[in-house]
C-alpha cells in the first residue's frame, strides 16, 4: 500500500484516511503512522484508537501493553470485549464482565454480540439476545470467536463446567432426538459430534442448540498473560 501521496491531500482528508485504516486493518494503520511525522500526529490524535480491532491480528503476538491500554482508555470495543471476557470467564467477576461485554456488543462489535448472547443463554437461560446475531453470519462469527486460543492451559470455572454438564445431560438429547436436518445416526450422540450430525436444513431450535454446544465445547477463557485489571 502506497502512503506518501496521501501527504498531498488536505489534512481533513488525511484524517479520514487514517480513521478508515484504523477501522479496516491494524497493519495499514501502523504503516500510515510510521510513514511521516504528520501521519504519526494524525494517528495519535484522540479518538483514533477507538476504531482499532486488536483481535484482527493473532493474540499471541507481543502487542504492546501501552497500545491496549490506550485503546481501552478510548472505549475501544475490542479491548472492552477482551476485558469483559477475562473478567467473566477467568476472574469469575460476572457483573463487571457482562457489563463490559454488553458495552462492546452495543457498540456493534460482532465478537461481543455473539459472546454476550451465548453467555446470557448459558448462564441465565435468556435466549432473547441470540436474535441480535445475524443468522446469515452466525457460522462465521461463531468460528471467529472460538478460534482465538488464548487459554494457554487455563481451565474454565466450576460453574462453567456445571453448565456444560447440564447442557449435555438435559439439552443435548433434545438435539439428537429431533429428526430435522437429515440426521446421521451416531453410536455416541455426544457434544463432540454436534457439528457433524445434521446438515444446514436443521430447524432453528436445533441450529441454536448446536451453536451453544460448540461454544461450550470450544470457547476458552482469557489467560493471565494479559491481566486486563491493569487497564
Amino acid at each position: 500500500m502506497e502512503f506518501f501521496p496521501l501527504l498531498e491531500l488536505p489534512e481533513e482528508i488525511q484524517a479520514v484516511v487514517v480513521e478508515r485504516a484504523a477501522r479496516n486493518s491494524i497493519q495499514d494503520f501502523f504503516g500510515l503512522k510510521e510513514s511521516s511525522r504528520s501521519m504519526k500526529a494524525l494517528a495519535e490524535r484522540r479518538g483514533v484508537y477507538h476504531f482499532l480491532d486488536v483481535l484482527s491480528v493473532p493474540w499471541g503476538l507481543n502487542m504492546p501493553s501501552e497500545l491496549l491500554i490506550a485503546c481501552y482508555a478510548e472505549g475501544n470495543p475490542s479491548t472492552l470485549y477482551i476485558k469483559g471476557v477475562q473478567f467473566f470467564y477467568t476472574f469469575d467477576l460476572k457483573e463487571e464482565g457482562l457489563s463490559l461485554m454488553k458495552r462492546a456488543a452495543d457498540a456493534g462489535y460482532e465478537r461481543a454480540v455473539y459472546t454476550h448472547a451465548m453467555t446470557r443463554a448459558i448462564f441465565w437461560g435468556e435466549g432473547k439476545y441470540l436474535s441480535r446475531i445475524p443468522i446469515e453470519s452466525l457460522d462465521k462469527i461463531g468460528k471467529l470467536v472460538r478460534s482465538v486460543k488464548w487459554g494457554w492451559g487455563l481451565w474454565h470455572t466450576p460453574e462453567f463446567k456445571e453448565r456444560m454438564a447440564m447442557f449435555i445431560s438435559h439439552i443435548l438429547p433434545k438435539f439428537y432426538s429431533c429428526q430435522c436436518g437429515n440426521p446421521v445416526e451416531r453410536d455416541c450422540p455426544c457434544l463432540w459430534h454436534i457439528d457433524v450430525t445434521k446438515d444446514d436444513n436443521m430447524c432453528p431450535h436445533c441450529l441454536w442448540l448446536k451453536e451453544i454446544g460448540l461454544f461450550l465445547r470450544e470457547f476458552e477463557p482469557v489467560s493471565l498473560y494479559r491481566d486486563t485489571r491493569k487497564w
